[in-house]
């Protein structure tokens, strides 16, 4: 399976992309791993972009979703501090090798953001100065180095660029003597071995003839099955297509279809943005398998070093448990033999005998064989302790204690022991349980696959406020000037209905009627869309009026000596008003196409599409952590199976939702 992009697929790639990202606005930036880049790009009345670049494989849009981490690295941070809100104004190949350079616009200058395809890989940013503000790797290299404040340099390169080979200069390939040409167009072009491979297959001269070798007509057969794919190439006449082999392996992605590939299956597409985006796909499902099931493995190999903790600690102490049980036994079979030993210490001790004389008395009836002295083994006068032997077993006793409180004393230790034996035995059932379902997760992972979701794509009108009636009429509302311009100039339509709240500094409201008359119901839904996000949200009114108009009534001429400025139209004839309309908005999650939808509205409307909602008033809270609310009461309310969907849900879409980006949550009451 291809892992990295070659210079041809570069090449295919970048006039592509340039059409579908130049102009458009860096939105933000996230680093979903510590070599992947995402850009998500805005361009005017058109659906989000994401850029994805992984250093050293590949660089093309997503419409897969991938996990965000919740605290950006610092290179991310970086990357944002410097091109947020940057205008992309190019994005281009440097001297056909496995670079892409996006040229990025903002009042500082212009800035270079520098992917590397090629070995390790590399992400650089270059100032407008062509200093290095930032790498995802720093390095010190013999031709350059890769240092922050230092002038950028590109790497020595990797061949000759094809696209500016003569027929005369290409017949220096000769020089290279015994080499094989296969390996010979590698070293003396910027090309990779597969395409190598195929420029001699299609003309039909041998991979291994050395270059010396070769006969006029065969080096200008292969120049010209290279200037021909480099004429496909540069003309955009790609046929993109995904190869598959005979085992349903997906192993390369081409943006034209190769000889070597004849036999193989092959999935085609429209863009080859669309075949790179498919194919890495997979190969990123793959790696996360591959790394969960390393994650597994880890956490398995962590769980089975405790375990051997736990068998020697139990071990151990039933170690304890035997002796200090034994130990006791032995003191209470021996019991008045020890007694005496203990008693007879002790009366030479009180008659005033030295340590020194009392020992070496009970050393010479030891030697003699006399009982008790036997049982001697040693004595600690400090601490008052004496170590007896008693059948092989020298253990102490403590003269200040009887020896039946000796003997206690181990059998307590033994008790102790037994007691840390169960809890031990618990924990070690406890660690064999968790390896064993490691075990099986490992299994799981390796035989569940989980494609990636695909990013939803967005409907026209969701660039404004919108949702569905509880009578299934669109009703669409501006979000500021320019998106009202739009929907009066744009989408407003003779037999829809055109609302506004009674209040200066509101949306102006459609309902799509299709030419049918919508009930009072919708009516009502749809004024309470135009009043909740109009400005007495945010000055905290319980309600306002709201009326509506005709089309007819509609229109863009001032009377004469006044202007009209953007998003403001003026309104002719009578009125018709719904009065005391409330403010209120319902913010909830509902299914779409096997994906979680955020959905927003009047409340009557959006309750009738989900259970799962949460309703808004006019407050104080910032958007940001009545988002975060929001989430989580959604989450609370929904099933188990939707819960986790619900919480990787961005937070930016339900701020979206959210009246002039402040509110509360209506606490309701039983």
């Amino acid at each position: 399976m291809k892992e990295r992009m070659t210079s041809f697929d570069i090449a295919a790639l970048t006039p592509e992309l340039n059409r579908l990202i130049k102009d458009a606005r860096i939105d933000n930036i996230y680093q979903t791993n510590p070599l992947t880049l995402l850009l998500k790009l805005r361009k005017p009345n058109q659906p989000k972009l994401h850029l994805l670049i992984e250093a050293g494989k590949r660089l093309h849009l997503t419409s897969y979703v991938l996990k965000k981490p919740q605290k950006p690295p610092t290179f991310c941070m970086a990357l944002r501090k410097h091109l947020r809100n940057g205008e992309i104004k190019g994005i281009r190949q440097h001297e056909f090798e496995r670079i892409i350079i996006i040229e990025v616009s903002k009042k500082e200058g212009n800035f270079q953001l520098v992917s590397e395809l090629f070995g390790e890989g590399n992400i650089i940013l270059v100032s407008p100065e062509n200093r290095i503000l930032q790498a995802l790797t720093y390095r010190r290299m013999r031709d350059r180095n890769v240092l922050r404040g230092e002038v950028f340099q590109q790497p020595p390169s990797s061949g000759r660029n094809p696209l500016k080979q003569s027929r005369q200069e290409f017949n220096q390939i000769r020089k290279l003597g015994q080499l094989e040409i296969v390996r010979a167009l590698t070293k003396f072009l910027s090309i990779g071995g597969p395409y190598a491979e195929e420029i001699l297959l299609r003309a039909e001269v041998d991979k291994k003839a050395p270059c010396d070798s070769l006969a006029e007509r065969e080096l200008g057969r292969i120049f010209d099955q290279l200037q021909q794919i480099l004429a496909i190439i540069n003309a955009g006449d790609v046929e993109p297509r995904i190869v598959i082999n005979e085992d349903g392996e997906r192993v390369d992605v081409t943006p034209l279809p190769l000889k070597k590939y004849d036999q193989f299956n092959q999935k085609r597409y429209e863009t080859f943005n669309e075949a790179l985006d498919d194919y890495y796909m997979e190969m990123t499902v793959e790696e996360g398998v591959v790394e969960t099931a390393k994650g597994v493995e880890r956490e398995m190999a962590r769980q089975r070093r405790i375990l051997q903790r736990q068998q020697k600690a139990l071990e151990d102490l039933k170690g304890q448990i035997e002796r200090n049980k034994g130990i006791g036994n032995l003191i209470y079979l021996h019991l008045g033999d020890l007694q005496s030993l203990l008693q007879k210490i002790m009366d030479e001790k009180r008659s005033g005998k030295p340590w020194e004389e009392i020992i070496l008395s009970i050393e010479k009836g030891k030697k003699a064989g006399r009982v008790p002295d036997i049982y001697f083994h040693s004595l600690k006068p400090p601490n008052l302790i004496l170590n007896v032997s008693v059948e092989n077993s020298i253990f102490p006793l403590n003269l200040r204690r009887s020896i039946q409180a000796n003997a206690t004393k181990y059998y307590a230790r033994a008790k102790k022991a037994a007691k840390k034996l169960e809890g031990a035995e618990k924990a070690l059932r406890e660690t064999q349980g968790k390896i064993e379902e490691l075990k099986q997760r490992i299994g799981r992972v390796k035989e569940i696959r989980k494609p990636l979701a695909k990013r939803r794509k967005k409907a026209w009108y969701e660039k404004f406020r919108w949702f569905h009636s509880s009578d299934g009429f669109l009703v669409l509302g501006g979000r500021d000037a320019t998106t009202n311009e739009i929907l009066i100039k744009k989408h407003m339509e003779p037999h829809d209905i055109v609302l506004h709240a009674d209040i200066l500094g509101a949306p102006f409201v459609l309902i799509k009627t299709g030419g049918k008359t919508p009930p009072e119901r919708t009516i009502r839904e749809s004024a309470q869309l135009a009043a909740s996000y109009s400005r007495a949200w945010r000055e905290m009114l319980s309600a306002v009026d709201v009326y509506w108009v005709t089309p007819e009534q509609v229109n863009k001429s001032p009377p004469s000596g006044h202007y009209l400025k953007k998003g403001a139209f003026m309104i002719h004839g009578s009125k018709n008003f719904v009065r005391g309309v409330p403010l209120r908005v319902a913010i909830g999650v509902k299914m779409k196409e096997e994906q979680t939808v955020i959905v927003g509205g009047a409340v009557e409307a959006i309750a009738n599409q989900t259970n799962v909602y949460v309703e808004l008033i006019p407050g104080e809270q910032k958007s940001s952590g009545l988002a975060k609310q929001i989430r989580l009461l959604l989450a609370e309310r929904a099933s188990k199976a939707l819960k986790k969907r619900i919480l990787e849900i961005p937070l930016e879409e339900i701020q979206g939702f959210i009246p002039l980006g402040r509110g509360k949550i209506k606490v309701s009451r039983s």
